[in-house]
């Protein structure tokens, strides 16, 4: 139904990263983990910082720093029992992504996770990438999205976790602007 893809298309898939792949890398705020469970149930986690935040020690390495978040840390009890990534670099503006699939493992070494330091704090844990595929993808996904023209852009939406949390019975609905502030301070205060 979809057809075959034609030899260059083969072609731009590459088992390391190359000279493109590092620069597009040093510039992306960016990345997108896609991870599965053991059995099998997937997740995406976005992680971001500053460009270049994600290091590439040599063309088959990728470092990833872990930050404060929810503590849910499904990405990272998926990667102890399955270790297979994927992952999607953007580029503000870029209507290309790049894409990147290997191996992970997490490493607390402080010495690694310190050089990671960022507002004052290094990293909690690094998640280290053993590339296996390497390519671009084509802007037409972006393009479609019109994801960098904020002309298509909607009106911005606000999310309330102290709801969210509220209709799962987790919080009470008196407790829910309380709750909404705190996040609205975290952002500000711990990032």
């Amino acid at each position: 139904m979809i057809g075959e893809p034609g030899a260059p298309a083969r072609s731009k898939v590459h088992a390391r990263l190359n000279r493109r792949a590092e620069e597009f890398i040093a510039r992306s705020p960016l990345v997108l983990v896609a991870t599965a469970s053991a059995a099998g149930q997937p997740t995406v986690s976005p992680r971001g910082g500053a460009p270049g935040f994600v290091r590439v020690p040599d063309r088959g390495t990728l470092v990833i720093p872990e930050r404060k978040g929810n503590r849910l840390v499904f990405s990272l009890q998926n990667i102890l029992t399955n270790p297979r990534v994927g992952l999607i670099f953007l580029v503000p503006g870029t209507d290309e992504s790049l894409r990147v699939g290997g191996e992970a493992e997490i490493r607390d070494d402080p010495e690694l996770c310190d050089s990671f330091a960022e507002r004052g704090s290094g990293a909690l844990l690094v998640t280290r990438v053993r590339v296996s595929e390497c390519y671009f993808h084509c802007a037409k996904a972006l393009l479609r999205a019109g994801l960098w023209n904020p002309d298509t852009w909607p009106e911005r939406m606000g999310i309330s976790f102290g709801q969210e949390i509220a209709e799962e019975g987790g919080l009470e609905a008196d407790a829910i602007a309380e709750f909404d502030a705190g996040v609205r301070r975290r952002y500000e205060t711990d990032l």
